[in-house]
């Protein structure tokens, strides 16, 4: 099953950006906004799973924005804040919270609060993705080509796992910055120097690409034809995906507080 899409609603740049980068270390998609405004517009747009929400945001209250969500495809919400009495958390509840968390918080615990909100909605990440000769190993990130071992930077295998995603459907720069990147970036140029790198990794000719493919006036496609063509000694006709907890056996950092 695909992975949750994450909206995390936070004043502080610091913290959100944080969040960000661990939320996709973990393998999920990952959206940020700073403000009531722009986490509307963006919920909009992304439809995501699970909304994390600070409770005080520059433009109004983080409950104003649960009570929205209420109204909206009901999504997955986590609180976020400094006000850790009961009557605040069960305001926060009754606003329409599923969970909530008191700052300052550990990185362990809130992994584990994000993991436990995706399977109280039966929603799990496969642990391994396998198209032909191409292996993608959700829990350690770890890509395997041919049985070779891949060395990937974090956003390579980001990027390379969203168009295993599209599963041959091809996305435009834009989709792909959107998907791929847990910050807001507008130069489509990134995408560009990213696949060049991705390239230069995994194909067997990177000046005449056959895995990563460009499509005029559109973007990038994974070309799963010539993947399982090229698959050798797997039965990999068909793809196999196991499914197991995002987080079970994922190496992170110590601890820390926030």
């Amino acid at each position: 099953m695909e992975a949750l899409h994450i909206l995390i609603v936070e004043a502080n740049p610091h913290l959100r950006s944080l969040l960000g980068w661990h939320l996709q270390q973990a393998s999920y998609y990952v959206h940020l906004s700073a403000s009531i405004k722009q986490a509307k517009a963006a919920y909009q747009q992304h439809q995501p799973d699970l909304v994390i929400v600070d409770s005080e945001l520059p433009d109004g209250s983080g409950h104003e924005l649960c009570r929205w969500l209420q109204r909206q495809r009901h999504p997955l919400i986590l609180i976020l804040s400094a006000q850790t009495t009961e009557a605040d958390v069960v305001s926060g509840l009754k606003a329409g919270a599923d969970d909530y968390l008191g700052k300052p918080f550990g990185m362990q615990e809130f992994l584990a609060r994000i993991s436990a909100l995706g399977r109280r909605n039966r929603l799990s990440l496969p642990t391994q993705v396998s198209f032909g000769a191409l292996r993608i190993d959700l829990i350690q990130r770890r890509v395997h080509y041919h049985n070779e071992l891949v060395d990937l930077t974090p956003q390579e295998f980001s990027l390379l796992y969203v168009l295993v995603q599209a599963e041959g459907v091809a996305l435009s720069r834009m989709e792909l910055l959107q998907r791929a990147w847990p910050e807001s970036i507008d130069n489509p140029r990134t995408v560009d120097t990213h696949v060049l790198s991705l390239r230069k990794k995994i194909e067997q000719d990177p000046q005449q690409p056959q895995l990563i493919q460009t499509v005029r006036n559109v973007g990038y496609r994974l070309n799963l034809v010539y993947l399982m063509e090229a698959s050798t000694g797997a039965s990999g006709t068909t793809r196999g995906v196991a499914t197991g907890g995002p987080t079970s056996k994922m190496m992170m950092p110590r601890a820390q507080s926030i």
